[in-house]
């Protein structure tokens, strides 16, 4: 008998690929549908459907769950979920009761679709889904909309999407090449959970990353590992903004770190097929929803987690967690299911700090801040991206070497923007 959390939304893992024989009828059929051609991001969440990742989902969001998902973070049964799952296009001739097939950049037919609905998303409606998905509590409408469209990657990604967005269920057909190219590491929910009960483990802490990590990342993840069973330090494999670093150096980064500083026992490194949405707050939410489908009951969130430049407060992203339906106790979901069992490990600022000789935060640190190296992904890929000194402690020798040999084989160099929090310059 398994102690994991269960899947969220009380249907168990809901999973969209098809096998064997209706596998194989099902690319033939597709072969001959009309073909819509999807981007890498409603790629992954196709692929996510697929392995059971968006459970209860098997499909895109017809109107009223994408209103109802922006508006209240819940699908219009009242099940939780944080962020729209859509699938756009700008095709005019789709009609609502056609079957299409969803091909990727790299051409390979991901998905077929019954199309249940079609409808169509002005401009202005793009810019209601990102205020409420994307603004957070740090901007009034104005000021959010005077940075937003330059600076801010998912409010770029959701402005740049199709007329239109089409719902209904999906038959998912390809995984992609992630298995391929991340052998060990691409796991899907089902094999993390059988991997997790093999190991006993019931209490179990994930750690999000999308960049490598540093000595603030491995501290959280100790920090799973002591009060919890276990931790998944599980990265994004999906795709990032420019000057963000890639998963195959990432991914070497970690097991690098697990191997020399960690007890293997109690640590899994794994990757999902996501692209990152950067909605701060709402992210989080998502991470912790789809990681309740892997078996996780406990989701590490740090300063500013899936923030981007200075959107968002610096802990709005634990902040959120209070506020959500089903919440509180009064609120609580009377149906099985519907609620976020996974539940957030709260951690405040994190640094190493010198006169305290090792790793502190802000709640265990008496010190300044002229005492502590502030930590940070941006400020390590800058300093490495313009072969600038990476100040001492910061990381561990033998990931900061991996890093310098990625760097200094680029041909092409990407400004990275420092913001107040990766500075330091909002510590007081």
């Amino acid at each position: 008998m398994s102690k994991l959390v269960p899947p969220h939304g009380g249907k168990g893992l809901v999973i969209c690929k098809l096998e064997g024989a209706e596998l194989e009828a099902e690319q033939k059929k597709a072969e001959g549908l009309k073909k819509i051609e999807i981007s890498d991001r409603v790629k992954g969440d196709t692929i996510m459907m697929g392995i059971g990742g968006f459970s209860p989902l098997s499909g895109f969001m017809k109107k009223a769950d994408w209103e109802s998902v922006c508006e209240k973070m819940l699908l219009s049964d009242g099940t939780f979920w944080p962020v729209p799952v859509v699938c756009d296009t700008n095709d005019e001739d789709v009609k609502e009761g056609d079957e299409v097939a969803l091909v990727g950049k790299d051409g390979v037919i991901y998905a077929t679709m019954k199309v249940e609905e079609k409808y169509e998303l002005t401009e202005d409606r793009k810019k209601w889904e990102c205020e409420m998905v994307f603004k957070g509590n740090g901007e009034d409408s104005e000021k959010f909309w005077d940075v937003a469209l330059e600076d801010h990657p998912g409010v770029q990604m959701v402005m740049a999407q199709g007329k239109y967005n089409l719902a209904g269920p999906v038959k998912v057909l390809s995984e992609g090449d992630y298995a391929e190219r991340f052998p060990g590491v691409y796991m899907t929910p089902a094999q993390i959970r059988e991997e997790m009960d093999k190991r006993n483990w019931g209490k179990v802490a994930a750690l999000q990353l999308r960049n490598p990590m540093h000595r603030s990342h491995e501290y959280l993840a100790k920090l799973g590992v002591e009060t919890c069973d276990g931790v998944v330090i599980h990265s994004l494999i999906g795709n990032l903004k420019p000057g963000d670093i890639p998963a195959d150096v990432r991914i070497k980064c970690i097991q690098t770190l697990i191997d020399n500083y960690f007890v293997k026992d109690f640590v899994i490194n794994a990757g999902y097929p996501l692209d990152m949405r950067y909605a701060g707050p709402r992210e989080a939410l998502l991470h912790a929803t789809f990681r309740q489908n892997y078996g996780v009951s406990e989701m590490l969130i740090g300063r500013d987690h899936a923030g981007v430049g200075d959107f968002y407060t610096l802990f709005e992203a634990q902040e959120i967690f209070d506020k959500i339906p089903y919440a509180a106790p009064e609120e609580a979901c009377k149906v099985p299911g519907k609620a976020l069992e996974t539940r957030p490990m709260k951690i405040d600022w994190t640094f190493y700090c010198f006169k305290c000789d090792g790793m502190a935060s802000m709640k265990t640190c008496p010190h300044t801040k002229e005492d502590r190296v502030i930590l940070s992904g941006t400020k390590l890929r800058k300093a490495l991206s313009e072969g600038a000194e990476v100040p001492d402690h910061f990381g561990r020798d033998e990931v900061l070497a991996i890093l310098r040999d990625y760097y200094e084989g680029l041909t092409e160099k990407v400004e990275i923007k420092m913001q107040g929090a990766a500075s330091g310059d909002a510590m007081k």
